[in-house]
């Protein structure tokens, strides 16, 4: 009796040159709030910058909010925990939200990769100040033909061959040889 929300860009044929640099800054914008930190109070307009900075960085950007609160059984899109420009509610842990960044081109294509987070409190670290972080709920590969690595940093790249191996140590238990033999594949470390 859950509620999930999951979206993936995924190339199907050749993959379009001038889509890659616009996908891998979304894929760094997700990324970006995945791994964050931040205080117990920040609410989520503090937050929706994390995603589209590396968007902002090209002159991009998107015109929905970053995430939206996510209900169990009742409704995908709950209120009023959100992640967006406009968001003044505190995240608490507990809540789940979705963490979806996109781009779109008019007349050309559209990006958007999404995960569900969880609200969490933070392991102590530095001053052991009252932080919270999220963790990742969603289990699906991110299509690395789209991702031009050379604009991935160091912690990006981890966080990403990370979460692919956790992708493959979670799902390949539950999947038919074949569909086990795609999966190691979609998720190699890149």
């Amino acid at each position: 009796d859950g509620t999930t929300d999951i979206t993936r860009t995924v190339a199907v044929g050749d993959v379009p040159e001038d889509a890659k640099r616009p996908f891998t800054r979304v894929l760094q914008g997700m990324i970006a709030l995945s791994r964050t930190r931040f205080p117990r109070s920040v609410a989520g307009a503090h937050l929706d910058a994390l995603a589209r900075a590396p968007l902002w960085a090209e002159g991009w950007d998107y015109d929905h909010g970053t995430g939206h609160g996510v209900g169990a059984a009742l409704c995908v899109h709950e209120g009023p925990a959100r992640i967006s420009r406009v968001s003044t509610l505190s995240l608490e842990p507990g809540m789940i939200l979705s963490n979806e960044p996109g781009y779109y081109r008019e007349g050309a294509f559209g990006i958007r990769i999404e995960n569900l987070i969880l609200t969490e409190e933070a392991e102590a670290k530095g001053d052991n100040r009252d932080q919270l972080s999220f963790s990742t709920l969603t289990w699906v590969p991110i299509d690395r033909r789209l991702i031009d690595v050379e604009l991935l940093g160091p912690e990006e790249r981890d966080w990403l061959d990370a979460y692919h191996a956790e992708v493959l140590e979670r799902i390949a238990p539950k999947v038919s040889e074949r569909a086990k033999a795609w999966l190691q594949t979609a998720c190699a470390p890149i």
